[in-house]
């Protein structure tokens, strides 16, 4: 499956912006799709993951009650909608996928979009 993650931009802290990952290749439901962020000087990690069906959503503890992930299998899509935005967010955000449930099994992604940069000014 091939991913495009697009949406990123400079917002003021306290603002909100809504990132989209376009899927293509393979059936988009059959994958288990997540959001990870990479700062500057710091490892990739887990941002929010959301089930094949969108029944089931996890969260970093960073995120909750700020960001929210959703799926339209129809139209091929993840989205990670992030409000209450902080400098701390800043980062490079990756949508990835893997048939496998990526929380569960605590795994790296088998596929990978190119990031896109959000920076958080205060």
């Amino acid at each position: 499956v091939q991913l495009q993650a697009s949406g990123g931009g400079l917002v003021q802290a306290g603002g909100s912006l809504r990132l989209s990952c376009a899927a293509s290749g393979r059936t988009f439901s059959n994958y288990y799709m997540a959001w990870f962020r990479q700062a500057p000087g710091k490892e990739r990690a887990i941002v929010a993951a959301i089930s094949w069906g969108g029944g089931s959503t996890y969260y970093a503890d960073s995120v909750k009650g700020r960001f929210t992930i959703s799926r339209d299998n129809a139209k091929n899509k993840v989205y990670l909608q992030m409000n209450s935005l902080k400098p701390d967010d800043t980062a490079v955000y990756y949508c990835a996928a893997d048939p496998r449930n990526i929380v569960r099994l605590n795994i790296t992604p088998s596929y990978w979009g190119q990031g896109t940069l959000v920076t958080v000014s205060s």
